[in-house]
């Protein structure tokens, strides 16, 4: 395994996140694709026009004609978390796509199995891979702001659909019981993932949401979760009724001794401001390290070296965030 390429099967096509990853996949060395289910004939169609791959209507009939090292998720946030504890049983390491499970019973039974069977369990966050957002990161767990007495994280556009989500997409993420929430799950949970690595365990948990668009999805279109620290507060904001970009996806990371701004995707400016700069200068930022660059090149680096993911992409903050989402979720129900 060490100077070939690690054999790598697609479980779920129905998240459309799935297409942005098989071209990194495609142009590895580090991994190869190997086959891939998915129980829709036209999305099994696509993935065997466009990457030559064998294709399954079952993850049985996968794991019986493929030998793996590791294996993709990109199914419902419920289904996928089965998928993965079978991955998990085959003793296959695993990348599943954020926020890793619907509910907190299934991801801490994901981390429990993966921790028993010691295979890799990766969760994969986008953001994780703006090498501005790393930096910030770097810069923020260093003390470089000084003490951090807030994060704030909002992720926004108009709607799945005018987005231009697939329908498959959509029929799961309008669907609370294979999401596990609306837009809470979906956004809110990049600003919880964020703010568990920066300020670890709050001491309580506030969730608010509404349904606000002229035409109701059938769950929670705008969302946000406040969580209260002993000396600072983060914010998770989500909204699927947004027009246009303004603040959509920046992060902001305030400290008693600067203010760090990330602007988003992968090529956005990391912005500092602090007394001597009080409107902000742009920080430098280096491209990362391969194993840093891109969700594939990292699963390949943890499964090959035995390293635990990056702090974004390492389940134990993954299952923080997780109980985070639990939390709010249950408040939007009471109230």
């Amino acid at each position: 395994m060490k100077n070939q390429p690690l054999r790598i099967g697609i479980l779920g096509l129905i998240h459309d996140h799935a297409w942005d990853h098989l071209p990194q996949l495609q142009h590895s060395e580090n991994a190869t694709l190997i086959a891939a289910f998915d129980r829709n004939q036209e999305l099994r169609d696509r993935i065997h026009a466009e990457y030559d791959c064998p294709t399954y209507a079952s993850p049985e009939e996968l794991f019986a004609n493929h030998e793996l090292d590791g294996v993709y998720i990109f199914s419902s946030n419920h289904e996928g978390a089965q998928l993965a504890l079978l991955a998990i049983e085959h003793g296959l390491a695993v990348m599943i796509e954020k926020p890793m499970a619907a509910n907190l019973s299934q991801a801490e039974a994901l981390l429990t199995a993966a921790n028993e069977e010691n295979v890799c369990l990766m969760v994969n966050w986008p953001f994780a891979w703006w090498p501005q957002m790393q930096h910030a990161i770097t810069m923020a767990k260093a003390g470089d702001i000084g003490d951090i007495w807030q994060v704030k994280y909002r992720a926004a556009h108009a709607g799945p659909k005018e987005l231009g989500c697939s329908d498959y997409f959509c029929d799961w993420l309008f669907n609370p019981e294979l999401n596990g929430a609306g837009a809470m799950m979906d956004y809110c949970c990049y600003g919880c993932v964020l703010a568990s690595v920066l300020l670890g365990v709050p001491e309580s948990i506030t969730g608010i949401a509404g349904q606000y668009r002229p035409e109701p999805l059938g769950v929670e279109d705008n969302a946000m979760i406040v969580m209260q620290y002993p000396k600072a507060i983060a914010t998770a904001e989500g909204s699927w009724s947004q027009i246009g970009t303004l603040t959509a996806y920046t992060t902001a990371i305030y400290g008693t001794k600067g203010t760090l701004m990330v602007e988003p995707q992968k090529k956005g400016p990391l912005m500092l401001a602090t007394d001597e700069q009080p409107a902000g200068e742009e920080i430098k930022v280096q491209c990362p390290l391969l194993y840093l660059q891109t969700a594939t090149e990292h699963f390949a680096n943890c499964i090959r070296t035995g390293e635990e993911p990056w702090l974004l992409c390492n389940p134990r903050f993954g299952l923080e965030a997780q109980r985070i989402l639990e939390t709010g979720i249950q408040q939007i129900k009471e109230s």
